[in-house]
């Protein structure tokens, strides 16, 4: 099952966010009313791209059910994970348990939240899709919290699978490409930047954008 986008409901047009609930009490109902609706495993992109590194201090930004966040700290890293939806961590907590590792769960909004400079490697962002100025904040404060050589990994819903794909939001203005992300990305070596396709049921492909990059300095 493909994850639903961690930013505006992407049956929303701009008309309707004024008079609409906020997103974190949007995201609670979400989380509350379906158990989950994440698949409790990770993400496939993050399994590819973080197997072979060396465990260190992970940061994972919008965690929603917490998956990635549990893969990471079975496999070593010391994780912190934030969501705005408390009913969200506490599905979280719970995966975590289950698999008996240790998480850093932070309730708090991407938008109002700011992690702590150049302390992290990796910092992942899954399916994190605001409007372009929001999208920009929260980006900038995750690149900012990024080590010297370490990973900045963006996974989520490429533009192109509006009209090519399933799933995702299906307001334009929510999704991007690999190139916009990387573009606005400054002291960083650009690793990987493309779209992968990814079977989310019978007959039904998403296409998602990837960006990792890697900051440079030692």
């Amino acid at each position: 099952m493909d994850p639903p986008p961690r930013g505006m409901d992407e049956r929303m047009t701009a008309a309707d966010r004024e008079s609409a609930p906020s997103r974190q009490q949007m995201w609670d109902e979400r989380h509350a009313a379906r158990d989950p609706i994440e698949v409790p495993d990770p993400d496939p992109t993050l399994v590819e791209e973080m197997s072979l590194v060396p465990p260190g201090r992970a940061l994972d930004l919008g965690t929603g059910d917490g998956r990635n966040a549990v893969w990471l700290a079975a496999h070593g890293w010391d994780v912190t994970a934030v969501d705005f939806s408390r009913v969200g961590l506490e599905r979280a907590r719970a995966l975590a348990d289950r698999a008996g590792v240790d998480v850093g769960w932070v309730l708090a909004d991407l938008l109002a939240w700011t992690p702590q400079p150049r302390a992290f490697d990796p910092v992942c962002l899954f399916f994190i899709h605001l409007p372009p100025p929001e999208r920009r904040v929260v980006y900038q404060r995750a690149a900012d919290s990024v080590a010297p050589g370490g990973t900045l990994l963006i996974v989520g819903h490429d533009r192109s699978n509006l009209g090519l794909g399933t799933s995702g939001p299906q307001d334009p203005t929510l999704l991007f490409t690999a190139g916009e992300v990387a573009a606005d990305l400054a002291g960083f070596t650009i690793v990987r930047e493309g779209t992968v396709r990814r079977e989310v049921g019978a007959d039904r492909v998403a296409i998602r954008a990837v960006m990792r990059a890697l900051r440079r300095g030692a």
